[in-house]
């Protein structure tokens, strides 16, 4: 186990048969919350690195001849978390649980600093910030099977391959970086970069 909730207790139990049931639901704490995850669900699904309800196993099976670094987002079986993170690290790979409160996601990678790991409204905001930010940058560990791991989102597992058109919006969003310099383009082509708004 790598992250520790304080929001157990807020998320309940759905009675479920007891049958293999490959998705388990989740239940939302409040209207907020439920708007920020549905608009992150849909900047997942355009993200191509998304593997919805694929398990642990196959997780590993998908991340183990990889380089060191490469990850992708998939749907916790936990029922108390939405989304996880599984990457491949120099010691294996590992499973990172995304926790999720009212206003934002984050990712406890230190169970010593639980209070002071940042906060994002949109997962994929979550992956930038672990991702390399050039020499100097701080580094961030995990803390997993006794054992003390680098960090480092290096890049994503893609499972399917992009348009066109998403391949151009993600090298505008790298390119065309000032707000100024967007609110000259078309509404319509705000609205398109608006809605996947990283350049990964």
């Amino acid at each position: 186990m790598v992250t520790y909730s304080k929001a157990d207790s807020a998320m309940g139990h759905l009675c479920v048969p007891k049958m293999h049931v490959p998705y388990h639901y989740k239940l939302f704490t409040s209207k907020e919350q439920h708007k920020m995850v549905v608009r992150s669900l849909y900047r997942l699904k355009e993200s191509g690195f998304y593997y919805s309800s694929i398990n642990g196993k196959q997780a590993n099976a998908l991340l183990e001849n990889e380089s060191t670094g490469t990850f992708l987002i998939r749907d916790s079986a936990d029922i108390h978390y939405f989304y996880t993170v599984s990457v491949k690290t120099a010691l294996g790979v590992r499973n990172l649980r995304v926790q999720v409160d009212d206003a934002s996601f984050y990712m406890s990678t230190d169970p010593k600093k639980v209070d002071c790991v940042p906060h994002f409204d949109c997962i994929l905001k979550l992956i930038k910030h672990y991702m390399p930010q050039g020499v100097g940058a701080k580094a961030t560990y995990i803390y997993s099977k006794g054992e003390t791991t680098p960090l480092e989102l290096v890049r994503p597992l893609y499972h399917t391959t992009a348009s066109l058109q998403h391949l151009c919006r993600k090298q505008i969003n790298r390119d065309v970086s000032a707000p100024s310099e967007q609110g000259q383009l078309p509404s319509s082509l705000q609205q398109y970069l608006f809605e996947y708004n990283e350049s990964f």
